[in-house]
């Protein structure tokens, strides 16, 4: 590129492990901290370009070809700062696996226009795709009609979730009969993904379905692969032990697809202690506002017009792609400006022709419990799902103690109890183990709530006062 300054440096044995880009930016004398790239070359050599502009800040419009699976499985989604394709796989032909793929980014940064380029690529490559919008169907609304379920609520997705895991557990037995090992699209089943937008909200701590979620979840990542089962999640998080703890996704991460957006100082941490990134190593920071210099403006200057506007969304880092460290951005999906309704440009890239696959029957995976557990007749259904209080909420153990041990008037041994509290659909898939029984047990008694022993090891309801 014209006006480009390049220089080849030479590092230390293993390259380098950490740098100070602004510092690096004053010792080149460069304002814009944006228009200096620092990459590791091959070897023991570095490259610094310094640019006259930040190369990612013109992309062009995404097209319907960039978004066609390639006979290796993998989209265009945009470029590198050196005008190399970024490519984003969707399926491993060698290896006939789905991915497990997590986009993560703060507010803005661009997740569900990229989530969108995702949707698309899926229905213009004959990928089925489930989807649960969980911002109410706000984040990715062109994506109705677009795939073959489309939910927003997050008791919809946990139904969506265990029909997805109940398809990759006929399709392991299935192909164990017919002595198949690995999955071949179209033969004779799709190619099938499941993908949480917003997923933060189904995962974080409170989240009234977060334990059986993160269960589902990890179960895809771990056998849904190798029966053409994906999983994508897109996730705003400052830190992974907010997705359902951290070994819930570690062995995703590490083997799947991440794409890290415009990130929050905790997510940078987990990803290098987690092994994402090496120990020591410092991506370039994407900052909201591109091209922003810093600088004391005197008495009569005033700043530009758009001098607090962001303009680095798209721009990210593909952590487990060839590149992890180079910038990239994505190309522009849709309309630059907000839309007053469905964005026009969004739906010609989906096409007029119909979604692949059927929908989940989530009234299929609505449990006897949770049907019976309604008030009045009827019970809960997908589409009028558990209240946060019902049974298909987690509860504190305390409170599940609490609410067993009156049904039965004369007291339960403990035993007795905890099998109650493993059966009652109120811990979510964590069983509840004998030192946690014991321990509660012993705080509801110093408050008062659950009678003192009385030497026959029963557990009793305080008496009345």
């Amino acid at each position: 590129m014209k006006d480009v300054r390049e220089f080849v440096l030479k590092t230390p044995p293993g390259g380098v492990k950490r740098y100070d880009h602004d510092a690096l930016c004053d010792l080149l004398k460069v304002d814009d901290r944006s228009r200096v790239i620092f990459e590791q070359g091959v070897g023991r050599e570095a490259v610094v370009r310094i640019y006259p502009t930040n190369p990612l800040m013109s992309m062009r419009p995404v097209r319907v070809d960039d978004l066609l699976m390639d006979e290796r499985g993998r989209i265009t989604i945009g470029t590198y700062y050196d005008g190399s394709p970024l490519r984003f796989r969707l399926f491993d032909p060698k290896t006939g696996n789905a991915q497990r793929a997590a986009v993560f980014g703060t507010t803005g940064a661009g997740k569900s226009r990229l989530v969108q380029a995702i949707l698309i690529a899926c229905k213009q490559s004959g990928i089925v795709v489930h989807l649960a919008d969980l911002k109410s169907g706000q984040s990715v609304p062109e994506a109705a009609g677009q795939v073959a379920t489309r939910v927003t609520t997050q008791y919809e997705a946990i139904l969506m979730l265990r029909g997805l895991v109940a398809e990759a557990e006929r399709r392991m037995r299935d192909y164990a009969a017919r002595g198949r090992s690995g999955f071949v699209i179209g033969a004779p089943d799709p190619l099938v993904y499941g993908i949480i937008d917003e997923a933060n909200r189904l995962l974080e701590k409170g989240a009234p379905f977060r334990d059986e979620a993160a269960v589902l979840i990890k179960e895809l990542g771990r056998t849904g692969r190798s029966v053409g089962v994906g999983i994508i999640i897109a996730a705003q998080a400052g830190h992974l032990d907010e997705l359902g703890g951290s070994d819930t996704l570690r062995a995703m991460l590490k083997e799947g697809e991440v794409i890290l957006l415009r990130w929050s100082s905790g997510m940078m941490q987990q990803l290098v202690s987690d092994g994402l990134l090496p120990r020591g190593e410092a991506l370039q920071p994407i900052p909201k506002i591109i091209g922003r210099v810093q600088r004391i403006r005197r008495y009569h200057e005033t700043a530009a017009e758009d001098d607090d506007d962001a303009n680095s969304q798209g721009m990210l880092y593909h952590l487990t792609g060839a590149r992890p460290m180079s910038m990239a951005r994505t190309y522009v999906v849709g309309s630059v400006a907000p839309c007053p309704g469905f964005d026009p440009l969004i739906l010609d890239l989906y096409g007029g022709h119909a979604p692949p696959g059927v929908a989940v029957d989530l009234e299929a995976y609505v449990t006897a419990k949770e049907r019976a557990a309604a008030p009045g007749a009827g019970g809960h259904t997908a589409t009028s799902p558990a209240p946060a209080d019902e049974v298909a909420t987690p509860r504190t153990t305390a409170e599940r103690i609490l609410a067993a041990l009156p049904a039965h008037g004369d007291g339960m041994s403990e035993g007795d109890l905890l099998d109650a509290l493993n059966a009652d659909g109120h811990g979510g898939s964590r069983p509840v183990r004998r030192g946690t029984l014991r321990t509660t047990i012993s705080a509801l008694r110093d408050k008062g709530l659950i009678a003192r022993p009385d030497g026959t090891g029963t557990v009793r309801p305080a008496p009345a006062n």
